[in-house]
């Protein structure tokens, strides 16, 4: 298993948040950074690290890292 860290940014398109492209980073401190500076352009953002086994294609629940302004509810549902 390893770990991945990503970054999901919303722009809010009339009442509807639409996800941008996910940005995968190297480290934690890169994707909370990464989030952060996004934070001001879009509606939300968040920054969540995910355990991956890629022999199996298993992946366990993500963990918040980092989470501004508006994130869609039930996201990680």
């Amino acid at each position: 298993m390893s770990t991945a860290y990503l970054v999901q940014g919303f722009t809010l398109k009339g009442s509807k948040l639409i996800a941008d492209v996910v940005r995968p980073c190297k480290t934690e401190a890169l994707a909370i950074a990464t989030a952060e500076r996004l934070g001001p352009i879009r509606a939300g953002v968040v920054a969540f690290s995910q355990e991956v086994d890629i022999e199996t294609d298993a992946y366990d629940t993500p963990i918040v890292l980092l989470e501004i302004g508006r994130i869609p509810p039930g996201l990680f549902e």
